[in-house]
Formats: structure tokens, sequence, C-alpha cells
């Protein structure tokens, strides 16, 4: 199938704008919910959320404070910070809008109504009362849409596009999350080991990851558990290690794709070699910051092999 570079470029970021958009209010959601049970001080700080979005600098120059209404103003309704919710969604809606001639009629139908529930809803939506709904409700449909795309598309390019863009952002969430979560955890007021199962099982929940888990692994989580289970379980699309095996198996269907697969083989391997049990936390932060720009780094070679402007 010939696929304009445009066209693939759209699609790609479609799907990580919408695997973005997911991916935060199922952390926004769990994190919510987890810091109404535990005591004072050994609760994880607000600014979990804007570290796990790489925006702390953009989050101060606003003026926001680290406060709950602060911080969810900026991670659900604010437009200015392009990595929020409403923002995500907006993206991914103009992505397709451009490109909605090579997709299923049903698809442009589902994102537009998701735009415009974000739209009419997300400013009052920081508020506890409002909060769960619109962050349920948004999980949802991204995951409708992800249903759609699976049981409605022809597995051509335009498929493989769309699902090495999910992949990559769901690769690179995941990583964020773990590094900014461990890092979080052991900076509290307070520590206290007997509420860290309840965080860890809150993450791999926020992550999709719970019932998978306690099935494979057991009923009580721990940090090194479910860091090597979220990093390494083969079998679980919801694991980094599941992401790059992936992409690695759609990229060899694409036309010049040595030097994406090289990077992507790389990053598969260094996964292989990964023990959480090994690791200081410190150590850990330097394996998930090598790790992200790798990712950043495989990023840059689709960019270059298929959307670049030479190949247009």
């Amino acid at each position: 199938m010939i696929l304009l570079s445009r066209v693939a470029e759209r699609l790609y970021w479609m799907s990580r704008y919408l695997e973005r958009a997911e991916g935060m209010a199922r952390v926004t959601n769990a994190y919510t919910h987890l810091i109404m049970d535990l005591p004072r001080g050994t609760e994880v700080e607000w600014g979990m959320l804007i570290n796990i979005m790489g925006a702390k600098p953009t989050f101060e120059s606003m003026g926001y404070n680290y406060t709950e209404q602060g911080t969810l103003k900026f991670v659900i309704a604010s437009l200015d910070n392009a990595s929020s919710i409403s923002a995500c969604i907006k993206a991914a809606r103009e992505n397709m809008r451009t490109t909605r001639d090579v997709l299923p009629h049903e698809i442009w139908e589902t994102i537009n109504e998701l735009h415009l529930y974000c739209k009419e809803t997300a400013s009052q939506s920081i508020s506890r009362r409002n909060r769960y709904e619109f962050l349920n409700e948004v999980t949802a449909r991204c995951q409708m849409l992800n249903g759609l795309v699976m049981t409605t598309l022809c597995r051509d390019h335009c498929y493989r596009f769309i699902k090495l863009g999910h992949l990559l952002e769901r690769a690179d969430i995941n990583s964020r999350v773990l590094d900014v979560a461990l890092a979080s955890i052991a900076s509290r007021q307070i520590e206290n080991p007997a509420f860290d199962s309840l965080i860890w099982a809150s993450l791999t929940q926020a992550l999709g990851a719970l019932g998978t888990y306690r099935r494979a692994v057991g009923p009580m989580i721990d940090a090194t558990s479910a860091i090597n289970y979220l990093y390494k379980e083969p079998s679980s699309p919801r694991s980094i290690l599941f992401c790059i095996n992936a992409i690695r198996n759609d990229l060899k269907a694409l036309k010049q794709h040595q030097k994406a697969l090289d990077q992507a083989d790389k990053i598969y391997q260094s996964i292989e070699q990964f023990e959480a049990q090994d690791m200081t936390a410190k150590q850990f932060h330097s394996f998930s910051d090598a790790f992200q720009k790798a990712v950043s780094e495989l990023n840059n070679c689709i960019n270059q092999l298929w959307f670049s402007a030479q190949q247009r």
C-alpha cells in the first residue's frame, strides 16, 4: 500500500496523543483515589503528575501552585500545556481530521464526540465532584477508539503507523510513571513501608496491569516485583518489553526500516538484561533516563525515515 508520508505522520501522532491522554487520565484517577487513603505525610506529592509529563518548567512559568486544584487544572484542562488531557485529545482530533479519508467513519465520529465532550466538561472536572466521571469517561472512550482501530482497520501501513505511535507512547509513559513514582515515594515526609504496597497496587492499576500482575505474581505488590513485571513481562500488552517487541515486528513490514529496527533491538536487549532487584534507586533513575533517551532516538529514526521532508 502506498501511503503519503504526511498522512503516516498524522496517524502516528494521532495515536500517540490518544495514548498519552488515556495514560494521564488513568494515572490522575488512580492518584486522586490513592491520596485520600494515605495518612498525612505518607502521601506522594502532587508534583508527581507534573514530573511524569516532564512539564515542570512550563508549570512553574505559568504561575501554577503545587496544590490539588492547580495541578489538576494544568493536567486536565489547560490547553497551554501540550501534554494535558484536553490538549492531547484536541491534537489527536486535529491529526485525524486531516486524514479521516483513510479511516473508517465511525472512528472519526468517536474522536469528534470525545473532543466535544472534553471541550464542554474539562474545566468543570477539576473539582472532586465531577473529576472521576470525567477521567473514567476519557479512559473508556480512548479504549473504544483503540477497539475500533483493532476491529475495523485493514492490517496495512495505516494500521502499522497507528500501532507504532500507540506502542511507543505507552512504553514511554510507563517508564516515566515508574521512574517518577519511585523517586516520589523515596522523598516522602514520612516513610511508612506499610503503605507502599497500596501505592504500588494503585500505580499498577493506573498502568492497566493490576489484574494480570496478581494472576502471574501474587496478591501482594512490592516495588521490585511491580517494576520488573511492568518492564519485562513478555505476555502482558501493558509491559514495556511487549511494546518494544511489537514495534520491532511492525517495523519489519516497512521499507528502509533497518536503522529504526537496530535502535528498537538495542532497547529490547537493554530491557531483557534489566533486573530491578540489582539496582539502587539512583541506578534505576539512570536506567530510566537512558531508556527515555533511547525511545526519543527511536522516534527520531521513525521521523527521519518516513516523515521527513525528503520523503514527501
